[in-house]
C-alpha cells in the first residue's frame, strides 16, 4: 500500500546528509524506508524531534517491555492508527515479544490470552486515550499497587507519546505500510461492526 497516495500531505525527497541518515536508519530498523518519511520530510524539524522523542522512550525500562507494546498498541487502537498498530506489530516481533499476545491486542476486550494485569494496562492506555482523559482512580490505584510509581508514571508516558505520533498520523492520512505482512506476520487480530472479535 503506498502512503505517498493516500496521505493529505504529499511526500517530498528525502535528500542530504540528515536524510541519508534517516533512510540508513530505516533500512536497518525495518528493511525499507517508509512512504511515510516523505510526507514528515515536508518539516524536518518535526521529523526529527518526533525520532528524537521517540529514541528516549525507547529507552525507559521501568515498564516491562511486553506491558509497554500493549499499551502502545492499544492507544493507537483506540485512535485509530492502522500505521502504530502494524509498525508496533513488526516491531514487537523484531524485539521478540509474545507474537499472538501483540496480535490480539485491538481485540483485548474479547481475547483469552491476555492477563489481568495486561487487561487493566490496555484499559489504561484506552482511557488516558479518550478525550477527555477517563483514567479513574481506582484503575490507577489498582496499577500502582501492581506496577510500582517509576513504571506508573512510565505507562502514562508512553500511551501519551503514542497519542502525540498516532494522532498526527491520523490527521496527515499516514496509514499502515503492510510492515507486519512483509515478514511473514498473521493478520492483527480486528473487531467486526458489531463489535463481536473476528
Amino acid at each position: 500500500m503506498n502512503t505517498q497516495n493516500q496521505a493529505r500531505i504529499p511526500a517530498a525527497e528525502v535528500t542530504g546528509v540528515f536524510g541519508a541518515l534517516v533512510k540508513l536508519g530505516a533500512k536497518k530498523m525495518i528493511g525499507r524506508v517508509p512512504d511515510s518519511i516523505g510526507v514528515l520530510w515536508q518539516h524536518q524539524g518535526v521529523m526529527k524531534d518526533s525520532m528524537g522523542i521517540g529514541r528516549k522512550v525507547e529507552g525507559w525500562h521501568e515498564l516491562d517491555p511486553n506491558l509497554a507494546s500493549y499499551a502502545a498498541m492499544a492507544s493507537a487502537a483506540t485512535i485509530g492508527c492502522s500505521f502504530c498498530l502494524d509498525f508496533n506489530y513488526f516491531a514487537g516481533r523484531n524485539h521478540g515479544l509474545d507474537l499472538e499476545k501483540i496480535r490480539e491486542v485491538p481485540r483485548w476486550r474479547d481475547s483469552a490470552v491476555f492477563s489481568p494485569l495486561e487487561r487493566a494496562v490496555m484499559e489504561y492506555a484506552e482511557a488516558a486515550s479518550q478525550t477527555p482523559p477517563a483514567v479513574t482512580d481506582e484503575l490507577s490505584d489498582a496499577l500502582l499497587a501492581q506496577l510500582g510509581a517509576p513504571a506508573l508514571v512510565e505507562l502514562a508516558a508512553r500511551v501519551a507519546f503514542m497519542n502525540m505520533t498516532a494522532r498526527m498520523n491520523v490527521a496527515l492520512g499516514i496509514r499502515s505500510e503492510h510492515f507486519a505482512d512483509s515478514c511473514g506476520l498473521p493478520p492483527l487480530a480486528t473487531r467486526s461492526a458489531d463489535g463481536r472479535a473476528a
